[in-house]
């Protein structure tokens, strides 16, 4: 709803207005939309306008929301997203770190960590459904396995939980040196996560990885999940047997991810 990357002017009101217009000259048939941004929820009151919006002219449509929960910290907010009584809403929340400093220095802002928390559990006494998604970066990946102790200790209701690749866009660009890390070194902390949440019976998959970057124990977990607009496959790639059902990189990707086809 705002801009991604961030630009220097307030453009939330014009990209409403432009999102209106969106959802009024879309198919209603359509199955599946999303909200994204920058940040929704920086609409205020105006975000459930726009999710009614989306229930009264498609209303086949599953509605998936991309925030970092922190305004339903606020109580009488979350409720008021509950009012809209959509069983087709599904909201998707970044959990960085179960380590708070982690997860504030990873968002840029202090605090972050538990206002998003107090977010979580605020939708989930709403019955609010969540995704709860994980980018992997190289401030975080040791902590996977602590951290999906922690989802199961404390944030079992979650509907989903997602590790994600990191796509080199907006920040990650410039701070590219501090957050890559290969997918195929952080192997080992993203099997026993991925493996811990799925023998504790939580929903997890994993997202924006290719297959050869990824223990054979986790292909099933893999979704192929990159745009067709935003996806690429090396040269290399030509050569595995697996290219059909695997997601490829980011168009963007700058960084190594060590590709060896799988024969």
């Amino acid at each position: 709803m705002c801009s991604q990357p961030p630009l220097n002017r307030d453009d939330i009101d014009l990209l409403f207005e432009r999102n209106l217009v969106i959802i009024e000259s879309a198919p209603s048939e359509l199955t599946d939309i999303g909200i994204t941004g920058g940040e929704p929820t920086l609409l205020g009151d105006k975000l459930f306008l726009l999710i009614e919006k989306v229930k009264e002219k498609l209303p086949k449509a599953q509605i998936h929301i991309l925030s970092n929960g922190r305004a339903f910290a606020n109580r009488a907010y979350a409720k008021k997203l509950a009012n809209i009584r959509s069983d087709r809403l599904l909201l998707g929340i970044p959990l960085h770190s179960d380590y708070s400093h982690d997860h504030d220095h990873i968002a840029q802002a202090a605090g972050s960590y538990n206002e998003t928390v107090k977010g979580l559990y605020n939708l989930a006494e709403f019955n609010i459904r969540i995704e709860l998604r994980i980018v992997i970066n190289k401030i975080n990946y040791q902590r996977l396995p602590q951290l999906s102790n922690f989802i199961y200790k404390n944030l079992p209701f979650v509907t989903h939980i997602s590790f994600m690749g990191l796509e080199d866009t907006g920040y990650s660009i410039k701070n590219h040196e501090r957050v890559w890390i290969a997918p195929i070194d952080f192997q080992v902390q993203l099997e026993k996560a991925v493996i811990n949440l799925a023998t504790w019976g939580l929903d997890v998959s994993v997202f924006n990885l290719p297959l050869c970057s990824l223990p054979l124990s986790l292909h099933e977990f893999a979704r192929k999940s990159i745009s067709d607009w935003k996806v690429k496959y090396l040269e290399e790639c030509s050569f595995c047997s697996m290219k059909d059902i695997c997601c490829g990189l980011f168009a963007t990707s700058k960084g190594e991810y060590k590709i060896k086809p799988i024969i």
